[in-house]
């Protein structure tokens, strides 16, 4: 009897563990990222994303971003946007280029949820590097650098993961320093 009480309080213990872990909060950009929030309600909290944010109203892409999913999100911040030549930003935003700022968006996007855990093994699994398939039919290179994760663009850009796992109600986000660019 006394095993078996044991072995439930355990078992108690590594559940609820594993779910406090899971459900952690982290902050990002000054505001707190809830995990039962999906990614548009935690994105707009946060004063590094506000680009980001301007970027997805403009290209339609609230709807899909508040779905069910799950998503894995690149995210790139206001300073990453920054590092963009002057004046594409406000060119993008424009109503005419909204295709553009979606096929660039959604290249930031894979469909299924990778934790930077899944991302490692991806990459051990392919000696060095992962393949990942965006939600716009491009594809991102994952790589591993000092312990540190970097995410590659078709044109070769290269981005490094600031803040990993901020997980979301229908996905994660990673918070990285640079845009990714699709090939076209």
């Amino acid at each position: 009897m006394k095993t078996r009480k044991f072995l439930s309080l355990a078992l108690f213990a590594l559940v609820f563990g594993a779910t406090s872990f899971a459900q952690k909060t982290i902050m990002v950009g000054g505001a707190a990222m809830y995990p039962a929030k999906n990614i548009i309600e935690n994105a707009v909290n946060s004063k590094d994303h506000t680009t980001l944010v301007a970027a997805v109203k403009a290209a339609d892409l609230v709807e899909t971003l508040q779905g069910n999913g799950p998503f894995t999100v690149f995210a790139p911040t206001n300073a990453a946007f920054e590092k963009l030549p002057m004046g594409t930003v406000e060119t993008l935003l424009k109503p005419e280029n909204k295709k553009m700022l979606q096929s660039i968006l959604t290249y930031h996007v894979i469909a299924g949820k990778m934790n930077s855990n899944d991302i490692a093994k991806a990459i051990k699994m392919g000696n060095g590097k992962a393949m990942l398939n965006t939600v716009s039919g491009g594809t991102l290179t994952a790589s591993m650098k000092n312990k540190k994760l970097y995410i590659t663009d078709e044109k070769g850009g290269k981005s490094q993961v600031t803040i990993a796992d901020v997980n979301q109600s229908n996905g994660v986000i990673h918070v990285i320093d640079s845009v990714l660019l699709p090939k076209s």
